[in-house]
């Protein structure tokens, strides 16, 4: 236990800086350095790229993690790993055929509004598949319970590299067009390392030998599939489907405003490395106080903490904005949607582990289905008439159904809630200061603006907040720190 908490908190600071080092080339770098056309393309480029690897990946990188301590002869282990290794390639070389077969009908449809992606569409198949080969090496290294260097190289390696390669073609070391293909070369070059890290843990012995549950092996990966094919599509299908309706500039408008509100669902990232173990027991267990106890505390603590983070953008939203080229700044009605849509997906708490954990995974595949079917309808139907403002519309309604759908569904099944008396306390709390701060600014620099007015808030929050005793755990936190400080 004591390894799998050293690896979680290290896990999450590393998600952290990753995530910061993402703000610093989004909102500054590639809003400066890039024109917003090229910045678009390569949002476009990448983001399809992630829609199309977890069927590159045939659900290898899940399937790993599900089965290999299933076996335990050194000869089973051998013969599952290898068909790890080669599962992908099942998929990935009948795709690129097809891809090479019907390259025109292809390219014609990807760059009917926008041709400048028309030299780079064989990125999109490269990226996915060494996307697939990092997630099975990451995957590999988590069996052997190794995972905070896969996470460096996930949140970090790659960022820090763009970082150095936005730099290059500000000094005009490197061309635009060879920025492109440097991001390529850094996926090859993250995978490879992973590859080799992995190896180091324990080196691939090629056997063939029959596995006595290869039906189960690829029933699993086949679901895993469409499962990681939702989430994926969830996160990047409305970048994909701007670039296919509209001029491929706003892609990077969009993309700026999104990175801006995502920061919102990173303490659910983090709390669920500590929430999905314990939900399982508390499943496995049959223990259902423990469980209702884990759901309105995680429901109720992520609200209070995703609620000062979204408190702390949107009242500071328009003095942000100054700080880049002001044709990023329609994007603010676009953080404001997909902000709210993060804060509910943060009031659900430990929702999805539940469902993840509990014998109705196939009900929440179905409702994924459902909601990425609505999630393309409605982008159909909005991005031509609305823009990217029609993007968030689409994503805000299909995130708020489908987070209703799965809130029902445990209701329903599990008979429990994670709302309580205290979360309508945060609420009032959350609105409040919205009405009061958004209006209100000091007339310093837009920086020394931002630092006031959030130290303030965070204050006068966090202060209603251990007042009125809203949060044992967080009071706790609190407690905790300020003892720090007065020792």
């Amino acid at each position: 236990m004591g390894v799998i908490v050293s690896q979680s908190i290290k896990n999450t600071i590393v998600t952290y800086i990753g995530f910061f080092i993402g703000g610093v080339n989004v909102l500054f770098l590639f809003t400066n350095f890039l024109s917003d056309a090229y910045f678009g393309l390569i949002q476009y480029l990448f983001s399809t790229a992630a829609i199309m690897m977890p069927l590159m990946a045939f659900g290898v990188h899940n399937t790993m993690v599900k089965f290999y301590s299933s076996y335990k002869t050194r000869q089973s282990q051998n013969s599952f790993l290898t068909l790890m290794l080669i599962l992908p390639m099942f998929v990935a070389l009948p795709i690129g055929l097809i891809g090479y077969a019907c390259f025109e009908t292809i390219s014609h449809w990807l760059t009917i509004k926008n041709s400048i992606i028309q030299d780079y569409i064989w990125v999109i198949y490269i990226t996915a598949i060494l996307l697939a080969y990092f997630e099975v090496f990451y995957a590999w290294s988590k069996v052997h319970m190794q995972s905070v260097f896969g996470n460096f190289m996930k949140e970090i390696f790659y960022r820090l590299c763009t970082t150095l390669l936005l730099f290059a073609l500000y000094f005009n070391l490197i061309s635009v067009e060879q920025l492109i293909y440097a991001l390529v070369i850094v996926h090859f070059v993250r995978m490879l390392i992973m590859a080799l890290y992995a190896f180091s843990l324990r080196f691939p012995v090629m056997c063939f030998s029959r596995l006595l549950n290869i039906k189960s092996i690829l029933t699993y990966s086949v679901l895993i599939i469409l499962a990681g094919s939702i989430a994926n599509i969830i996160l990047e299908i409305d970048k994909f489907m701007i670039g296919l309706y509209i001029e491929i500039e706003n892609v990077a408008y969009y993309a700026v405003a999104i990175y801006i509100a995502s920061v919102i669902g990173v303490p659910s990232r983090a709390m669920h490395q500590i929430t999905n173990p314990l939900t399982a027991k508390f499943l496995n267990d049959h223990n259902k106080l423990e469980l209702k106890l884990l759901y309105q505390k995680s429901s109720l603590t992520l609200l209070i903490i995703s609620g000062l983070i979204f408190l702390l953008i949107v009242l500071n939203i328009n003095e942000l904005y100054h700080l880049i080229p002001e044709k990023y700044q329609g994007g603010i009605t676009v953080v404001l949607l997909i902000g709210l849509a993060k804060l509910f997906d943060n009031l659900l708490g430990n929702n999805n582990a539940i469902l993840f954990n509990s014998d109705y995974y196939q009900v929440v595949m179905a409702l994924g289905v459902g909601l990425v079917i609505i999630t393309i309808l409605l982008n159909t139907l909005f991005i031509p008439k609305f823009g990217t403002i029609g993007a968030a519309y689409a994503t805000f309604i299909s995130v708020i159904t489908y987070n209703a759908a799965k809130l029902f569904f445990v209701k329903v099944r599990f008979k429990i809630v994670p709302f309580t008396a205290d979360t309508f306390k945060v609420g009032v709390v959350i609105v409040l200061f919205f009405c009061v701060f958004y209006f209100w600014d000091f007339s310093f620099h837009s920086i020394l603006n931002i630092i006031i007015k959030s130290t303030v808030i965070s204050i006068l929050y966090l202060a209603l907040i251990y007042q009125f005793k809203l949060s044992s755990d967080i009071s706790n936190i609190l407690n905790r720190y300020f003892g720090l400080l007065k020792k």
